[in-house]
């Protein structure tokens, strides 16, 4: 199903993921769509902040091998687009081959940071329309959704945040992401302005700027989306570190076993038999 479907049918939880096997794994646990991190893809191939050091090549080759492991709808960070409205239609057209069902977008200056981070910067709002204008003139299928984010609220203030995205809505975006509102009260406020409107995106962060939300309590506010985009980072490095820990404590995994997969189970869950099957046929 196609996340355009996904948004009329119902409320999209979208976990985060960083390559084809989380992807995997998510798809495996359930997710109906998936959330392509730009900063847990930082955090995993460079072991390094998202201050805007991954190139727009390694975010498509990222996304490239996730779908064409999973058929699974994924939205993809694609930060600022990577430079100026040309580059932003660049970016579009090579995201949509590569099989995005979604592009996000967001009006800070380059390099770009996280959007729990302080020191952000940001482009002029007409500038941000432009490139909101030129992704929807360079995609091909208007399934490939165009989401519009503005870091606003941690620059300019809740009120800008709320001019901005109303800005982002009249360009034609087909959702809003207002990134890291502060309080539950902020919430309530961009939900009762835009909610009825366009879909909204909200951005759960552990430890973040915004207060965590059930996907159902989100609902009830008003969103249509969630992401938990870092989450399973967070998760993996707690568990990488107990591992690593571990094993050159005690020489060997015996301790860990319960918590790790043996050769065969990994090998069960990204479906070794099937793929050797399959050679077989074309022998």
């Amino acid at each position: 199903m196609s996340l355009r479907s996904l948004l009329q049918s119902g409320f999209v939880l979208a976990p985060g993921i960083y390559d084809a096997l989380s992807g995997l794994i998510a798809t495996q646990a359930g997710a109906e769509a998936v959330y392509l991190s730009g900063a847990s893809i930082a955090y995993t191939r460079f072991g390094r902040s998202d201050i805007g050091l991954v190139s727009v090549s390694e975010v498509h080759d990222t996304l490239a091998a996730i779908t064409d492991r999973i058929d699974t709808p994924v939205i993809v960070d694609a930060d600022t687009g990577f430079g100026n409205a040309l580059n932003v239609q660049r970016t579009v057209r090579g995201f949509e081959r590569a099989g995005a069902a979604a592009i996000q977008l967001e009006d800070q200056s380059f390099p770009k940071r996280c959007g729990h981070l302080d020191g952000k910067t940001l482009v002029p709002s007409q500038e941000m329309v432009g490139k909101i204008k030129a992704a929807l003139d360079a995609r091909q299928n208007d399934d490939t959704l165009i989401i519009a984010r503005t870091d606003a609220r941690a620059v300019e203030g809740l009120d800008a945040a709320l001019d901005r995205a109303e800005m982002y809505k009249d360009a034609g975006a087909d959702i809003l992401f207002i990134e890291a509102p502060q309080s539950l009260e902020e919430m309530q406020m961009l939900t009762a302005r835009f909610a009825g409107q366009i879909p909204l995106l909200a951005n759960m962060v552990e430890g973040g700027k915004t207060p965590i939300n059930s996907a159902k309590d989100l609902a009830d506010l008003g969103y249509r989306i969630a992401i938990f985009p870092g989450g399973a980072v967070r998760a993996i490095a707690h568990h990488l570190q107990a591992y690593y820990g571990g094993l050159l404590a005690h020489g060997n995994n015996n301790a860990f076993a319960e918590r790790m997969h043996d050769f065969q189970g990994l090998n069960t869950i990204i479906e070794t038999e099937a793929l050797m099957a399959l050679g077989e046929k074309y022998k």
